[in-house]
């Protein structure tokens, strides 16, 4: 095996030495010259071979090591970690791009809602449908701590108005925290929000009026879905790959046949409900093709410090030149649901922004963005989502291997590279709004997946999640719900 330097025009070549090097090994690993047990050269041997420093050596092992790739073995050095690859072929690349055509959802957030509904008829089912890890995955003792001695510091917080005080500490610090993903942002750019969706939905409305055309992928979360409606907005789903994302070369036929498009509306990180994750180069690609086009870019981004490998993976706002996308994030999924707490930086749109925010919510809760403030400004943050990762990772490898020991045969798996979504193509002829149903009479709640799509392209799909540590009443559910899927596909 050869460890020789990198070539030196990896992907985001502007990044640190020590990024570039992880990069290279993290390629060598995945294409199989190094394997599972292969012991890594000494931190040493790495200074030696590449000429670094030992604090950059050091970072490339903590780098590959965060991303699960390296196990780290006390008085024995780096080894490659085992990862486990369930015994199924992945969901099915889509054709190949044609004009998409545009439709107008209506009665969609009917059909959603519907859905809902049923699935809230059934609290006690065991929940294998959110995007939303387990409480027990949280830092809940370090919130709570964090919370006890903001109040003893500051007892009158909930009974004072509030303002613009408390949001700039959090804005300060989301601002900081946004270097370490390659975006460069004032924290006057930052506007907190209550949770993601509120994110997207002021986004919208900055750039889009009632009758507009949206581009969105396909499938999407229904959730975007719902908002389309209630704006009066047309949409157009654009071809979405499960491994990179929106399909760039369908998009761009999109703009060029309808002259209406307003925005586009992308998950560049492990998209609901795929998993896909978009290479840099094509987000790159993406920002360039929509500043062309003068389209707005929507990236709706509540996941992406989720990923396995999270550092090598820059937002699509770290490719912004003017001002073209507008960045939404939420604490949701990677810190805390309790706190609906999210933030954008709406770019040329800020002004635009800032009215409809104010009045359709005013300044977001005080204690909770203090309590957010404080703890991703701590090294605390890192640690937990260390472990974060960890966790959502071994309850998804258990997940996709008992789907392949008891789901019918044909059935077909995306299993994406953090998070807790699973997107699962079951055999040609499979009703899942109907799987849905039976499931619930059985205990176990899913996400059909006509609720994705305009369209009943994903009639035979499901989004299944792994929220919570897989015991054998998870096991024991999913042995069920792929005998349901062998009976109603027979």
């Amino acid at each position: 095996m050869s460890f020789e330097m990198p070539p030196r025009d990896l992907p985001m070549a502007g990044e640190p030495l020590y990024e570039r090097l992880a990069e290279h090994y993290r390629r060598v690993i995945a294409s199989g010259t190094l394997v599972p047990g292969d012991r890594m050269p000494s931190v040493r041997a790495m200074m030696l071979r590449h000429q670094v420093s030992l604090s950059t050596a050091l970072q490339v092992f903590r780098r590959l090591e965060d991303a699960g790739w390296l196990q780290a073995k006390p008085r024995s050095g780096y080894f490659v970690r085992r990862r486990t690859v369930p015994a199924l072929p992945s969901v099915d690349e889509p054709e190949n791009p044609s004009a998409p055509m545009e439709a107008q959802f209506v009665g969609l957030h009917e059909a959603i809602s519907k859905v809902i509904a049923q699935a809230q008829r059934f609290p006690e089912a065991l929940n294998l449908a959110g995007a939303t890890a387990a409480a027990s995955l949280y830092p809940t003792a370090r919130l709570q701590a964090l919370t006890i001695k903001i109040l003893r510091h500051q007892p009158t917080l909930l009974t004072d108005v509030g303002g613009e005080t408390v949001g700039a500490v959090l804005r300060q610090a989301i601002a900081k925290r946004a270097l370490s993903a390659g975006m460069t942002l004032s924290p006057d750019e930052v506007t907190a929000t209550t949770g993601g969706v509120e994110a997207v939905n002021l986004a919208l409305r900055a750039v889009t009026r009632a009758g507009d055309t949206v581009a969105i992928e396909s499938p999407a979360f229904f959730g975007l879905l719902q908002i389309i409606e209630s704006l009066g907005l047309r949409a157009l789903e654009i071809s979405t790959s499960p491994t990179t994302g929106m399909s760039l070369e369908a998009l761009e036929m999109a703009l060029l046949a309808y002259g209406n498009i307003k925005a586009v509306v992308v998950v560049p990180h492990l998209q609901n409900p795929l998993g896909s994750v978009m290479p840099n180069e094509r987000k790159a690609g993406l920002v360039r093709l929509c500043a062309r086009h003068k389209v707005a870019v929507i990236e709706d981004e509540p996941y992406r410090e989720l990923l396995d490998d999270a550092g090598q993976n820059k937002p699509l706002k770290a490719w912004d030149r003017d001002g073209g996308v507008i960045h939404c994030a939420s604490f949701n999924k990677v810190l805390a649901p309790g706190l609906r707490l999210g933030w954008m930086s709406s770019g040329r749109w800020h002004e635009r922004v800032k009215m409809p925010k104010y009045a359709q919510s005013r300044n977001n809760e005080s204690l909770s963005q203090l309590v957010a403030a404080e703890f991703i400004g701590s090294g605390v943050y890192d640690r937990h989502l260390f472990q974060l990762r960890e966790r959502l990772r071994t309850q998804r490898e258990a997940t996709a291997n008992a789907i392949a020991r008891y789901f019918p045969t044909g059935t077909r798996l995306s299993v994406p590279v953090g998070g807790v979504v699973l997107w699962v193509e079951l055999p040609a002829g499979t009703d899942s709004s109907r799987l849905f149903e039976e499931a619930l009479t059985q205990g176990i709640r899913i996400a059909p997946g006509t609720i994705f799509s305009n369209s009943r392209r994903f009639a035979s799909f499901i989004r299944l999640s792994c929220p919570q540590p897989f015991d054998q009443a998870v096991d024991d559910a999913l042995q069920r719900l792929g005998r349901l899927a062998s009976d109603i596909g027979a």
